[in-house]
Formats: structure tokens, sequence, C-alpha cells
């Protein structure tokens, strides 16, 4: 049995240590937009009734437009976690699995666990005909690495050579659209591109994620994941969030990410890396930066992996702005 990853978010957790009522605490250790899309009105019987097709119809048609899949119509899941958990039953058996790392740890917690032998790798060049199934986040979590679409499209083409799966998560590419390589799927049958809704649209609580695959791939999921897999109200949400117009939740978060920045670098911390909704700072003593934050009821993101990192997710306005600005100056960085 593998270790579990201790993951942003353990409010509860960090209010047990340091004392204080979760609710008084300024969660920055998520990447999740922390002004979340006003929720749609649903019809009542959504809520009363099991989740009908046609509420998985929609989803899928407005995932699709969103993602822009053209005929490949993305599979609503509980959660991109829901479907990590299920990577080894999609393939390479037999095979080394390669991550492009460091990144998010439940891939290698996963693999590890179903057996796989693990390759971390850094480059395209570091992909082999031993690896069966390569994953690799884009934009990456937490560096912001991002590999161009042609870059992730020949992953696919040379995993293709030999029989492999290239997985592509997504989690963080609303605000990259460009960069995505989900309108690609059609053409590549051994791409399998995880999608994230509640980052984006600040609804993590909905447990909802998109997977863009061939057929036999989503069969498989299908079958593993069950029935009623994805709650109706989470499938109506998506719906309509999806076929709305989206620019004024991308224009705050890139407005809360720009205060974010600002008040990091009146505090003299240096930006290693990041993605729109979070930063990653590099700081010789991010562990102790970490605890003076807890002690202010501000919880980050420490690293085990890399004790010079700490991401740093959004405020949801400049009051929590202003509290994380005077929790850095009296820890005196």
């Amino acid at each position: 049995m593998t270790a579990p990853i201790i993951h942003g978010g353990a409010i509860t957790e960090a209010a047990a240590r340091f004392g204080g009522a979760p609710a008084d605490w300024l969660d920055l250790s998520t990447g999740i937009n922390p002004c979340p899309a006003a929720l749609p009105e649903i019809e009542a019987r959504v809520w009363h009734r099991l989740p009908d097709r046609y509420l998985e119809e929609a989803s899928r048609a407005a995932a699709s437009r969103y993602y822009g899949t053209g005929g490949l119509k993305p599979l609503p899941v509980p959660g991109t976690q829901a479907v990590i958990q299920l990577l080894p039953q999609l393939g390479g058996a037999g095979k080394r699995a390669a991550i492009f790392a460091p990144t998010y740890g439940e891939y290698a917690r996963v693999l590890t666990a179903a057996g796989f032998a693990l390759d971390f790798i850094e480059s395209v060049e570091d992909l082999a005909n031993r690896h069966g199934l390569a994953v690799v986040v884009n934009p990456n979590n937490p560096t912001g690495r991002l590999f161009p679409p042609q870059a992730i499209l020949a992953m696919a083409k040379a995993m293709k050579a030999h029989d492999g799966l290239l997985v592509v998560d997504e989690a963080f590419g609303d605000l990259e659209p460009e960069a995505s390589v989900a309108p690609h799927v059609g053409a590549h049958d051994n791409l399998v591109v995880f999608r994230s809704f509640g980052k984006f649209f600040g609804l993590a609580g909905l447990r909802l994620g998109f997977v863009v695959a061939a057929e036999p791939v989503l069969e498989v999921l299908r079958e593993r994941l069950g029935p009623w897999a994805v709650s109706g109200p989470a499938l109506a949400v998506s719906a309509k969030l999806m076929e709305s117009d989206t620019s004024q939740i991308k224009g705050r978060i890139l407005e809360r990410r720009a205060a974010l920045d600002s008040v990091l670098r009146k505090a003299g911390l240096q930006v290693a890396g990041g993605t729109g909704l979070f930063a990653l700072v590099e700081h010789e003593r991010a562990n102790d930066l970490h605890a003076a934050l807890c002690e202010a009821h501000i919880l980050t993101r420490k690293f085990d992996y890399n004790p010079r990192w700490l991401r740093i997710g959004l405020s949801a306005d400049v009051n929590g702005d202003r509290r994380l600005a005077e929790a850095l100056n009296r820890a005196g960085v």
C-alpha cells in the first residue's frame, strides 16, 4: 500500500494543529477559482430523480463545444481523480510508465500501487519503446510548464509506434485553450485527455471532470465507473455554464492572479512558475514560511519533494490580498 498524498484544501487538519475555526482560515492551498460562477437555475426534478440520460447528453454536447472536440463527445466523470484511479486499467500493462515530473503526485501513487515500474522524465527525448503509458500534465501542476500542442501530438505519434498510450491532464487548461490537444483526439486513438470542470468555474464541490478519448477507452471507463457516476445537478450545471459566456470568469481569474503577483512582488518573493490559478514561489525557507502563514491561519501548499517550493492560490478579493500581505510582512520574508 502506497502512502497517501497530502493535498491542498486540508483546512480542518490545519485548524486542528494551528487553531482557529476552519471557516476563519484563508485557504490559498488549492488551484481553484476563488470567485465561483453563479449557479444556474436547475429544475427541481433534477435533484429528485436519478440522472436521466438527457442530462448526460446535454452535458456531453456542451463539453464538446466548449473543448472543441468535434464529433467526439467527452465523457462526464466524478472528478479527474476518479479516472486517475482507473488509469492502470486503460493500458500499458507489462511495460514501464513515464511521468513528466515533477507533477501531480497521484499519478505516481496510483501507478506504483498497480505494479507499474516508473520513469520520471523531463523531456520528450526521454520517451522510449519501453514505455507503454506516458502521462503529461499540461499546463503542469505545480511548475506551470507548458508544452505546445505540436509537441504533445508528436509524443502521441511516437507512443503509437509501439502501441503506447499518452494521457494528457489539462486540468488547468481553461485559461490556455490554444494549448489544448482535446480538439485533436479524434485523429489519435492512443491520446487521452483529462479535463477538470471545478477548477476554472470554482465549483470543485460538484466533483466533475471530462475525459476526451476514443470510444474503446470511454467504454472501459463507463464500465468501471458504473451507472449514475455523475450526479444530475452536476450534469445540469455543467451543461448550462459551458454554454455560457465565460469571458468574465476568465477576466476575474486573471485580475486575481495579477493581485497575487503584486503581493508576492512587494514581499520580495520569487515566483518560479504557476498557472492562472496559482503561483509557485521558490524560497530557501519555504517550510518555515508555510508554518508562519499557518500561524496567521492562511493555508498554502508545501512540497515534501522540494523544500524550497510553496504554491499559493488566489484570494477572492482585496481583503484576502491584504491579509496575505500582512502575514508575509510579519513572517519577515
